[in-house]
């Protein structure tokens, strides 16, 4: 498996909403006879509820995991407690392990893992508030990045969600 980083093409607010996003998405992966699925932390469950908001997102939705506590992660995506421990809850390691679990634990075709600090607490000063790491995978590949949004609780979520479908995307598009 290769890990690299992604670049967001899409800034909330600057012409693609999420919606545009999702039937984008829902097209590429129809086309292709694909399925997604989700892996979410800090946004708990924001991107499948927006996916599923598309009438007929059953099918080429498979399944999303809302893994908001550790052990949630390790039970339902086989994130190892060591990985956790070593780099965070909010950490590469981890969102690519949510990545590749949800895979391994769907039938999906590729999957998107969030990550983060949404706020308004929970920050520091290596991984502050608006810190979230996404990562993408298929049967090939994980692709990774992280980053840093500003804003309230929501926004922080709302710009996940936004990067997140950027992110699958570009990573259909590169199958």
């Amino acid at each position: 498996m290769q890990v690299k980083n992604f670049t967001l093409r899409y800034n909330t607010g600057m012409g693609k909403d999420s919606e545009v996003l999702v039937r984008q998405l829902a097209t590429r992966l129809l086309e292709q006879q694909q399925k997604l699925c989700t892996a979410e932390s800090c946004t708990g469950g924001l991107i499948a509820k927006t996916l599923t908001d598309l009438a007929g997102s059953s099918d080429w939705f498979e399944r999303g995991f809302v893994t908001y506590s550790n052990q949630a992660k390790n039970e339902m995506l086989a994130v190892s407690s060591s990985v956790i421990e070593d780099y965070g809850a909010v950490s590469e390691p981890v969102a690519v392990a949510m990545a590749t679990g949800a895979l391994g634990h769907s039938y999906a075709d590729f999957s998107v893992a969030v990550t983060g600090v949404a706020g308004p607490g929970g920050g520091s000063e290596e991984k502050p508030v608006g810190t979230v790491w996404i990562a993408v995978a298929s049967a090939d590949q994980n692709i990774a990045r992280r980053f840093q949004f500003s804003g309230d609780r929501g926004a922080v979520r709302e710009a996940t969600l936004v990067a997140a479908l950027q992110a699958v995307i570009d990573l259909v598009d590169s199958e």
